[in-house]
């Protein structure tokens, strides 16, 4: 019973998928990180459904784009794109580390987060409406999986900037040893379908969450002395646009280097 609550309140919290009301307890949050990749399995396989029905009925770049940047919207409700834009206001504030956190806990929306929103749709959009293959978009779905995977290993792994928080509630409680093993066995599979899909880009894609996550914890540790549920939103956004840019590249290059 308490696997089933976990991952209700995986779905509840970081989804706009309905789910059955269950008490907001710690004992029901010990394994929801555990189901954090499945959510990101559901985009997934949204993009991939969205991706056939275009090539099948013969629907624009532009459109198959900018759907399949609005998919992973639709599925969160925003909240990871809440988080983008409460990091970038506060990594654009030039006081210490307490005036940061303020700042990112400020409910109100600044200029540099509505720009930089802006520009990562566009982008986003822009480069998932360039993919042509089908291999290439099975490894961008898994790229969904995959970055909830390591955004999970974070949340239990690195130090938070603050002793309360939605993401202790849901760190704190976390069996650790369970949550790392499961995570790390879910990560395992995803890239071995990347490969399986395309090894060129499935490395690509490894490549760049790793190199994201690096990023994520000299960033957070370095601006506001460790992570919050902000930050973890913030690198989940990374991920998801550098990763494809990373699997685009790689698929012109192989298209290049097949024509020659």
């Amino acid at each position: 019973m308490t696997v089933l609550k976990s991952l209700i309140s995986a779905f509840s919290m970081y989804s706009a998928i309905p789910m059955p009301k269950i008490e907001w307890r710690e004992e029901n949050h010990r394994y929801s990180l555990c189901f954090f990749p499945l959510i990101g399995a559901v985009i997934g396989w949204l993009y991939l459904l969205w991706f056939y029905i275009c090539a099948s009925f013969g629907i624009g770049a532009f459109l198959r784009g900018s759907v399949s940047a609005f998919i992973p919207l639709l599925v969160t409700g925003g909240i990871h794109a809440d988080g983008f834009c409460d990091v970038t206001d506060a990594r654009k504030c030039l006081g210490d580390r307490k005036k940061k956190l303020a700042v990112m806990s400020d409910p109100h929306v600044g200029a540099f987060a509505v720009i930089s929103a802006v520009i990562y749709l566009i982008l986003q959009a822009a480069v998932l409406s360039e993919i042509k293959t089908v291999s290439s978009a099975i490894v961008i779905a898994l790229v969904f999986v995959m970055s909830r995977c390591f955004s999970g290993l974070a949340a239990v792994t690195f130090r938070c900037a603050k002793k309360e928080g939605t993401l202790q509630s849901f760190s704190r409680p976390a069996h650790k040893t369970v949550t790392i093993l499961v995570l790390v066995l879910t990560a395992a599979l995803a890239y071995t379908l990347m490969l399986f899909a395309d090894i060129w880009a499935g490395a690509a894609a490894l490549l760049m969450v790793l190199i994201c996550m690096l990023y994520y914890g000299i960033s957070a540790y370095r601006n506001f002395g460790g992570i919050t549920g902000d930050t973890e939103g913030w690198f989940l956004q990374l991920c998801e646009i550098t990763a494809p840019a990373a699997v685009l590249i790689a698929e012109i290059t192989e298209r290049a280097l097949t024509s020659m």
